[in-house]
């Protein structure tokens, strides 16, 4: 493990964890607490761009308002020079996040099929997180496998809030109406179409994740990102059993409502979408808050024409 510099005075930044298009993620040591920390440090041309930093600056919002189990940690957040940096480079703004160890989701996805307990028990997890995470104000945007880290224990941490929206807060408004953020695999037809977003575009996303997770595959794929996004918002998915017969028509059918084009046919919180894949993977109905009783029944009522469809989907 190679120490490179410290950041501030304070986080000695180890080996690269990983990257994206807006930032570096670095395993850090704390000189002051002396304790391992995940520093996520803004790109270096990036540091002068003004949307850049308001991004940034956003996601150490979003992720202080939460305080999960299943949501990655908030330590300290800041701008401040790099030892051994030029006198009159800017300061870079970091975030300082709990370090999960473990793998992500895209890791272990890599490793084979995930066992239909396994994938159900995973996307439990998140939809607990979100649930929480609604309820504080802050839609997520991007989740996908990447983006949720599997520790050693076998829960899961969702991570990287970098595009996530908080409710009434103006600055993580997208200034052009038709941004579109996220990654195309996972993106829902609002997001597609450049509309606002809320909690159901995240149990869009969730939706195409747990498709995942029980068939090895997104839901859509395509030669590039517009051709994945044209099918999000304008073709329906093959039915999960096609690629994997041992699930149920209830598993498909709860996916086919977290897959739903109109938001308004998907479930109407993450609470609820969780208690109805509880309900098809234990074979039982069972109640819970925010409107989950109904939606079981709603989907009740659809297995039968759900079941038409994917024996004609895949006879």
């Amino acid at each position: 493990m190679s120490t490179d510099r410290v950041l501030g005075g304070r986080y000695e930044l180890h080996d690269i964890l990983g990257h994206g298009g807006m930032a570096v993620v670095h395993l850090s040591r704390d000189l002051h607490l002396d304790r391992w920390v995940a520093v996520k440090v803004l790109r270096s041309d990036l540091v002068r761009d003004p949307l850049s930093r308001s991004r940034f600056r956003g996601e150490a919002q979003a992720v202080a308002r939460l305080n999960h189990p299943g949501i990655v940690s908030l330590h300290d957040a800041g701008h401040a020079h790099v030892d051994g940096g030029a006198a009159d480079e800017p300061s870079v703004p970091f975030i300082v996040m709990e370090y999960v160890a473990g793998q992500s989701l895209r890791a272990r996805l890599a490793e084979g099929p995930l066992g239909l307990e396994e994938a159900i028990r995973y996307q439990s997890g998140v939809l607990s997180a979100l649930e929480f995470s609604h309820r504080a104000g802050v839609v997520h945007r991007d989740i996908k496998p990447a983006n949720i880290m599997v520790t050693p224990g076998g829960t899961i941490k969702i991570v990287d809030f970098g595009i996530a929206l908080v409710r009434d807060d103006p600055s993580t408004t997208e200034p052009h109406t038709h941004t579109i953020l996220g990654t195309a695999q996972y993106l829902s037809p609002e997001q597609v179409r450049g509309e606002r977003v809320d909690a159901r575009s995240d149990l869009y996303s969730a939706g195409c994740l747990f498709y995942e997770l029980l068939t090895g595959r997104p839901p859509f794929i395509g030669g590039d990102p517009v051709a994945v996004a044209y099918r999000h918002v304008h073709q329906d998915p093959v039915p999960a059993r096609a690629y994997r017969p041992e699930v149920t028509p209830a598993l498909d059918t709860v996916l086919l409502t977290a897959l739903a084009k109109d938001r308004t046919d998907r479930f109407r919180s993450a609470s609820a979408f969780r208690e109805a894949l509880q309900s098809a993977a234990k074979g039982i109905d069972r109640a819970g808050d925010d409107g989950a009783a109904d939606d079981v029944v709603a989907l009740r009522r659809r297995w039968h024409s759900a079941r038409t469809r994917l024996a004609r989907s895949i006879a």
